[in-house]
């Protein structure tokens, strides 16, 4: 095995080693688990009351310890930060590279040889990936699973999406406000992450396919004993993992990415993926654009019939075969030489995965959707560094479609006006709701989905096209453009749409133009004056504004691009 980076610690001479070693002993260690001999592998630990979907993540470490010990290592478990999605607010992503900042100081300054992961709400599972590659220990994930099916009156309803939409029906008149609430009584039913394709079991499932989680770990439920005994091998594997000197920088390869881009086309995965995958790209020095999302992607079918897009949730996915059955369907579609945390290649993790429900999960010959119809990346006058849609959650009506701007620079003024009988927005219009990217909101939250106009649904109406420099939810569903860049508080085209331009979005040609004059653009691009973003003043959000990127680069913080290894720190004393 070598020397181990904890020996550094453990095994010094003197004063130093007695500091290091005698404040540890309190915890009841034996000798030899305090002498640098044996691998000491930390367990991340984004357990939180304020983060239901990591709620049970206590237990799962513990069965993580069993395994470590069972190997011959030391466990070391410990908190970071967390973000509950339903609860934090004004977005959990402004406390996604917080999260891995918090996570890469703790390893680096720590007796730690390698690290097991325990994330699974939407943004700590990339936050600890981003944060465990740059420092670049042998590491491990465990992503917690998905909650059990929601179950009303007799039907299957989905977090995130069954919100929208009986939220809809309510607003039109259509639910009681009896019945909406006794719906949200059936969602949440166990422990776990949205069980929708939404960004926590996309990103679970990517981070799977991108090697850095054991075959099978990402789909099985939350309450599943089969998960338990999963963590238990992941801490037995993590040690050999340190024999082996397996590093992220090993699995994670454009290879990898590749095969991640891809299978979020056959999955219907979440536009999230592209944020969160472009950041991770950075942080190990991978190159990957945001037309990669598009290209990469322009010969997959979607293959899981997964609400949003579909009609199943993710127990539904387990059950019918699960992950290796999408890999074994796409075939060469995925590189399967890339390497993985078992040691082995992707391909043969998942070497003759039975498919058990191909209502589910699709063949390629008959898929839920077309090769080409997952996010496609669109450019144009009003998104020069591009923007995305996710066409398989669309209107197939509404892809081509010019229209009458509607402007908002602050949500809340949209759904104000939204609530008015006699607001004057029509089906043809193009909401754009501005000012709510990375600085602007700041945090790009997932507003993008605005709600539509309460006299619209009682007609009937049930999408529009939504522009905007947010986010939307992995769980919505509807013709929205995303992530519009450079974003309005950074003086894109964005800032200067007026009410009464037209815009043109036409998804198959992947374009999105103002139909405005570049006269006309340049005087208003003369004239506008940066906005102040409230809150910003100080502390992290300070730091937030000053060194965010654009969501087209990720939205990670420009000094944190690039990995910096896993230095032992200059000795204190």
């Amino acid at each position: 095995m070598g020397t181990l980076r904890s020996a550094a610690w453990f095994a010094a001479k003197g004063k130093t080693g007695i500091m290091h070693r005698s404040w540890l002993r309190s915890e009841g260690l034996p000798d030899d688990a305090l002498d640098g001999t044996r691998p000491v592998i930390g367990i991340a630990n984004s357990w939180s009351e304020l983060t239901p979907c990591n709620l049970h993540f206590r237990e799962l470490a513990e069965h993580v310890k069993r395994g470590i010990w069972q190997a011959g290592g030391v466990p070391y478990e410990f908190p970071t930060t967390s973000a509950g999605e339903p609860l934090v607010r004004p977005s959990a992503m402004i406390l996604r590279n917080l999260i891995s900042m918090d996570l890469e100081e703790t390893l680096r300054a720590n007796p730690l040889d390698a690290v097991v992961l325990l994330a699974g709400c939407d943004k700590t599972t990339p936050a600890y990936l981003m944060g465990a590659a740059s420092v670049d220990l042998p590491t491990l994930l465990i992503t917690g699973g998905p909650m059990l099916n929601g179950k009303y009156r007799g039907t299957d309803i989905g977090s995130g999406t069954s919100i929208w939409r009986l939220t809809e029906q309510f607003r039109a008149g259509e639910l009681s406000a009896a019945e909406l609430a006794e719906a949200e009584g059936c969602m949440a039913r166990s422990n776990g992450h949205c069980m929708t394709m939404g960004t926590a079991s996309t990103m679970a499932l990517l981070t799977e396919v991108l090697g850095m989680q054991l075959p099978g770990s990402a789909a099985l439920p939350a309450n599943d004993s089969r998960r338990k005994k999963l963590a238990h091998l992941a801490g037995r594997r993590i040690v050999e993992m340190v024999g082996e000197g397996l590093r992220p920088s090993t699995i994670l390869t454009r290879a990898a990415f590749e095969n991640a881009v891809r299978a979020n086309a056959a999955i219907g995965g979440s536009t999230n993926a592209v944020v969160h995958l472009l950041a991770l790209a950075g942080r190990v020095g991978v190159e990957l654009s945001l037309d990669d999302f598009d290209a990469l992607a322009a010969d997959v079918p979607t293959l899981v019939n997964l609400m949003p897009a579909g009609q199943f949730l993710m127990e539904d996915f387990c059950y019918a075969g699960g992950l290796g059955v999408v890999v074994e369907r796409m075939g060469d579609l995925l590189d399967r030489q890339a390497l993985t945390v078992t040691g082995q290649p992707l391909g043969q993790n998942y070497l003759g995965a039975e498919c058990f429900d191909d209502q589910v999960i699709m063949t390629a010959e008959s898929p839920l959707k077309p090769a080409g119809s997952g996010i496609a990346v669109l450019r144009g006058s009003l998104a020069p560094n591009g923007a995305v849609i996710k066409q398989s959650a669309a209107s197939p009506e509404l892809l081509v479609h010019t229209g009458r701007a509607r402007v908002w620079d602050r949500v809340e003024d949209y759904l104000s006006e939204a609530d008015d009988p006699d607001c004057d927005i029509e089906p043809d219009d193009v909401l754009v709701i501005r000012y709510s990217g990375p600085k602007g909101y700041p945090g790009m939250p997932e507003i993008a989905n605005v709600a539509l106009p309460k006299r619209l649904l009682e007609k009937g109406i049930r999408d529009m096209v939504r522009i905007s420099d947010a986010r939307m939810s992995g769980t919505s569903y509807g013709t929205v453009v995303l992530h519009v860049a450079p974003e309005a508080a950074d003086g894109g085209p964005l800032a200067l749409v007026r009410n009464g331009d037209r815009i043109c979005l036409d998804v198959p040609n992947r374009s999105l133009e103002l139909l405005v004059e570049e006269a006309e653009l340049a005087k208003r691009r003369s004239a506008w004056q940066p906005r102040p973003v409230p809150g910003t003043e100080r502390g992290y959000l300070r730091l937030f504004v000053d060194h965010v990127g654009g969501a087209d680069t990720g939205a990670d913080f420009d000094f944190l691009v690039g990995g910096s290894g896993d230095a032992v720190p200059r000795q204190a004393f």
